[in-house]
């Protein structure tokens, strides 16, 4: 019988989907493939590697998706791997840190196409208001060094060793099935992308669960392969709408307005900055949506849903 179960969620994954699963394969696991109605050939290139396949009719988003393949998992531990991650190596470490007292999780570390780790994605801290209030006003962008920014993505991290953290990333995160169904699993209304893992981890880390990150467990990881599919304005929208949604579950209130004030302000801003450089008024219209999707969590309840 298989020791770990692993979920890859795929959307328009044709590129990537066919070498994930070949070094998935080497793996003592059952692996289950989540489509999320891809418009390519990935779910043929997944049927063909024999694993389980479950073909979405529509875009149920990550978060639903993720949930669906635990669901159908019946092991201690499965792992959460991007369609463009591949794995070099073995996982037995991801296993012995969910064994530790109090583990919800371990994530590895992820290695970009030039071999180098990936800093400031694979493991962060959670996001305080500060963070994110200097991400949508162009502070991080301005002055990517600042302590608050250096903060969030723990540029003075040491990955060499294995150790505590608070989110490692979800392109690699390995999960005790116990904790997911504690919790719920991943809170689908973060739709389509975009926050589900770090609610997870939050949600987790307040429940008193740690998380831990693994250096000897080993992807390389492209990153944000199916984004491009995308066009830029629906990309804003999708990240915005989750950002506010992290915010609104977990800042207090007053806190979570100053982070919709931030992005509102932020819109203007950067529809400024960016109509200027293009020379064109489309990113005033793009922005203009943001900003409204901004007034929509500032005087709305204390949950909305991005519009799909």
């Amino acid at each position: 019988m298989a020791r770990i179960g692993i979920v890859i969620v795929t959307y328009n994954s044709e590129a990537v989907i066919g070498e994930c699963l070949d070094q998935a394969l080497k793996q003592d696991a059952e692996i289950v493939v989540v489509d999320n109605a891809s418009a390519d050939a990935t779910c043929r290139v997944a049927a063909t590697r024999g694993v389980r396949l479950i073909a979405n009719k529509w875009n149920r988003g990550f978060a639903a998706a993720v949930n669906q393949g635990f669901a159908v998992l019946n092991y201690r531990y499965v792992l959460l791997l991007n369609p463009d991650a591949i794995l070099t190596g073995g996982v037995s470490g991801l296993v012995e840190a969910c064994d530790l007292p109090k583990a919800a999780g371990a994530g590895g570390q992820l290695l970009d196409v030039y071999g180098k780790p990936q800093i400031g994605f694979m493991v962060r801290r959670f996001p305080t208001p500060a963070a994110l209030i200097s991400e949508v006003l162009l502070l991080n962008k301005l002055w990517p060094g600042n302590p608050i920014n250096a903060r969030y993505r723990e540029t003075g991290f040491d990955y060499a060793i294995r150790q505590q953290v608070e989110q490692p990333a979800g392109a690699f995160l390995m999960i005790r099935r116990a904790v997911w169904h504690e919790l719920g699993g991943f809170d689908e209304r973060f739709w389509p992308i975009w926050f589900e893992d770090v609610d997870f981890c939050k949600r987790a880390d307040d429940c008193g669960y740690r998380f831990y990150y693994v250096p000897s467990a080993v992807a390389k990881h492209t990153g944000g392969h199916s984004i491009p599919a995308l066009t830029v304005e629906t990309r804003r929208i999708y990240w915005y709408g989750s950002l506010l949604d992290y915010a609104v579950k977990h800042f207090s209130l007053p806190s979570a307005r100053v982070v919709c004030l931030a992005v509102i302000a932020g819109s203007f801003l950067r529809a400024a900055a960016e109509s200027v450089l293009a020379r064109s008024f489309r990113p005033l219209a793009s922005y203009g949506q943001v900003a409204r999707l901004g007034c929509r969590f500032l005087f709305g309840p204390r949950r909305v849903r991005c519009v799909r």
